[in-house]
């Protein structure tokens, strides 16, 4: 059963607009989660926002944000004020233009959200635009009210519907340069190239979903559903630390990792 929306609105490209739903692509709820106790009565233990200098809780009505104009000054903002700044991108996807799909780095992919009609009636127009983007390669940029926050979003056809993807803002991503630019281009030997090349096919698979499980998540769970039946869990051994070489032999080191790969495929 697919989740319900959390967002409702239109979507709209011009002159052609249509009723759509809006769904977060993933989901949290499944992860294993821990409540702070108080270790000696089990107790669940509260967090609350206190004053800073009197040391006082202070109510949620009392709470404002503030932003430094300078020491011990703010500007002040109530959460009205905050959200009427983008208003107009609240409840539509108005797609200002178009971009080849290949062009944005993954490192600009923030959230994605999974976009499909309202109603059989807008069924049809969400169908044109998704299908021309489809045909000609192409995503949608359009700005939109997400989190407390008016951000770019990127719509992608996908299947029968679009993934919207929120985009992270131009000031949350560094430059590459700063972190590669000092490395040196090398240019790696014909023999060793090709013999990482047949490495790599060795452990070239399809993709699938199983591959991002999370091991500790399982190991958790083990370890809940243990207790809950009162077993004792043993503490797995720690693996010894490989000790590195000082010197490295990439042929030596490709050699015995492709003779490693064929041995455990057969």
């Amino acid at each position: 059963m697919a989740p319900r929306a959390f967002w409702k609105g239109y979507l709209k490209l011009s002159l052609v607009t249509c009723r759509v739903s809006m769904t977060p692509a993933v989901s949290e709820s499944a992860k294993v989660r821990f409540h702070n106790l108080n270790r000696k009565t089990h107790n669940r233990v509260m967090s609350q926002y206190v004053d800073a200098v009197s040391g006082e809780a202070v109510d949620d009505e009392d709470q404002v944000k503030g932003y430094p104009k300078g020491e011990n000054e703010y500007v002040l903002f109530e959460d009205e004020e905050i959200e009427d700044v983008g208003l107009e991108s609240t409840r539509t996807i108005d797609i200002e233009t178009f971009v080849p799909v290949e062009s944005i780095g993954w490192i600009w992919y923030d959230r994605p959200h999974y976009l499909a009609p309202d109603d059989e009636v807008s069924a049809e127009a969400f169908a044109v635009i998704r299908e021309a983007m489809a045909k000609t390669g192409t995503a949608g940029i359009a700005r939109l009210v997400m989190y407390r926050r008016e951000r770019a979003v990127l719509l992608v056809p996908k299947e029968n519907g679009i993934v919207v993807w929120t985009l992270r803002y131009g000031d949350e991503v560094r430059e590459a340069g700063d972190y590669f630019g000092n490395i040196e281009r090398d240019k790696p030997s014909s023999q060793h190239l090709s013999m990482m090349k047949k490495l790599i096919e060795e452990r070239t698979a399809h993709w699938k979903p199983s591959m991002a499980d999370d091991p500790v998540q399982d190991r958790l769970l083990d370890i809940i559903a243990a207790r809950k039946k009162g077993k004792k869990v043993k503490k797995p051994a720690e693996p010894k630390p490989e000790q590195p070489s000082n010197v490295i032999d990439i042929m030596s080191a490709l050699k015995k990792s492709l003779a490693a790969e064929r041995k455990s495929s057969r």
